[in-house]
């Protein structure tokens, strides 16, 4: 028998699908595997990956960026790669790392706490979260997003044990860690709740957004659409503000056109390149301006200023 481990999109992330195929005549090895490549690019809408190749970032290797001016109120800054690449693979930008210059620096701190490879659920069991709320301080900011390392199904190895329970519930799933160990999973929505919590109480706007797209969903449909969901929920329950990253950019990407959406990434469809990353920032600002209080209206720079709140006036 042989055997293949393909992930497939979904409107929740990679869902791990394990095809058995029989081993086909010799002369009709080729044809075979290629008609079965062509069934999964199909069933996937284009997209096709072998195991899961989101990158896990060695922590060790990221720096640690500090509070330039303790006096000041500090925007922190909590995501994965698609926030903070710091260049890797050929050119990966994420848009954490473009975001300072729409922010007056001396009116505000900006931090980035982003960490490449991380889902809700992992940021918060390796203790980032952790760090990230003992700096947080009365007027202080943090903005999140997650959900690209967040589907899949539990306890599969392929997901290198980040992907979360569905929904905003409190059920958990017990994962079996690679040391024996047993994890207890929460969904999605509860990691996301006990960011809101802990930041509130120390005195933080909260700020949840949706994630950015993939360079093959934004055309026809929309990405993300339960994240999004789950995001905007869990603001409404727990005080915190929300707005839907995932549709700011994606309206840019449609403004831009398919040959220039192009240049926006480095790699095959998640990770963008520096004129990418400068774009979504720009959309931050855009959905961050859209919000009813305009929280951080008092911080930005000229820059920040030029941005025009999203959806844009036609």
């Amino acid at each position: 028998m042989i055997f293949m481990n393909v992930s497939l999109r979904s409107g929740t992330g990679f869902q791990p699908v394990h095809l058995k195929a029989t081993p086909p005549r010799p002369l009709n090895c080729l044809s075979h595997y290629i008609r079965l490549i062509l069934v999964l690019i199909f069933a996937a809408n284009g997209i096709v990956r072998a195991e899961d190749d989101r990158p896990v970032v060695d922590a060790a290797k990221v720096p640690v960026e500090k509070i330039a001016n303790a006096a000041l109120p500090t925007l922190h800054i909590v995501g994965d790669s698609t926030v903070r690449s710091g260049g890797t693979g050929g050119g990966l930008w994420g848009w954490g790392e473009r975001i300072t210059p729409f922010f007056d620096t001396n009116k505000i701190n900006v931090v980035n706490n982003a960490i490449g490879g991380r889902s809700a659920r992992t940021y918060f069991t390796e203790g980032r979260w952790d760090k990230v709320a003992a700096a947080l301080k009365p007027g202080d900011f943090v903005i999140i997003q997650f959900g690209h390392n967040d589907g899949g199904r539990i306890g599969d190895p392929a997901n290198k044990h980040r992907a979360d329970g569905s929904g905003v519930g409190d059920e958990t799933v017990a994962d079996t860690m690679p040391d024996g160990s047993k994890e207890l999973v929460h969904t999605f929505g509860w990691y996301m709740a006990r960011f809101v919590t802990d930041a509130k109480a120390k005195g933080a706007t909260v700020i949840l957004c949706s994630p950015v797209p993939h360079k093959q969903r934004w055309q026809n449909g929309r990405d993300f659409e339960n994240f999004s969901e789950w995001d905007q929920t869990v603001a409404k329950n727990n005080g915190a503000l929300f707005f839907d990253l995932t549709l700011v950019v994606t309206d840019a990407y449609k403004k831009a056109g398919a040959e220039k959406v192009e240049t926006y990434f480095a790699d095959k469809g998640t990770h963008t390149s520096d004129s990418g990353a400068k774009l979504n920032a720009a959309c931050v600002i855009a959905g961050l301006k859209s919000l009813p209080t305009n929280p951080l209206m008092n911080y930005f720079s000229d820059k920040g200023k030029a941005v025009e709140p999203w959806p844009a006036k036609k």
